[in-house]
């Protein structure tokens, strides 16, 4: 008998936060880097239990310039990944940044760091 992969849920979008608008719409046309990011997390099953990869990617040149790992799925991870990108990339105005709607990713530390990235204030 093959045993199925477990699958770990990494998004909880079942919550109050508010939810900032879908700007990219499936549209994933870009013509230089630093116009679009998007983040995402995973998770890996190790020996010693689960870890979890926050990751920010340009679209533009799909390369991962943020990352952050961790055994827990609490909000600091994926904004560990962003405080890394944007100190590495510097994006201008006008960046937008696409992630799912779970929770990390709708809170407040979050929200304001990715508006001061949008606006070129760091």
């Amino acid at each position: 008998m093959i045993a199925r992969p477990r699958r770990v849920r990494t998004t909880d979008s079942r919550h109050d936060l508010p939810i900032a608008p879908n700007l990219l719409d499936r549209n994933f046309i870009v013509t230089a880097r630093n116009q679009i990011w998007l983040a995402d997390i995973t998770c890996i099953e190790t020996e010693p239990g689960w870890l979890y990869l926050a990751v920010v990617m340009d679209l533009y040149s799909r390369r991962i310039f943020g990352w952050s790992m961790a055994d827990h799925l609490r909000a600091d991870l994926p904004l560990a990944a962003l405080r890394m990108a944007i100190s590495g990339r510097r994006p201008s105005a006008g960046l937008i940044h696409n992630s799912d709607r779970g929770v990390q990713y709708a809170s407040a530390d979050y929200y304001k760091l990715t508006q001061s990235a949008r606006s070129g204030r760091r």
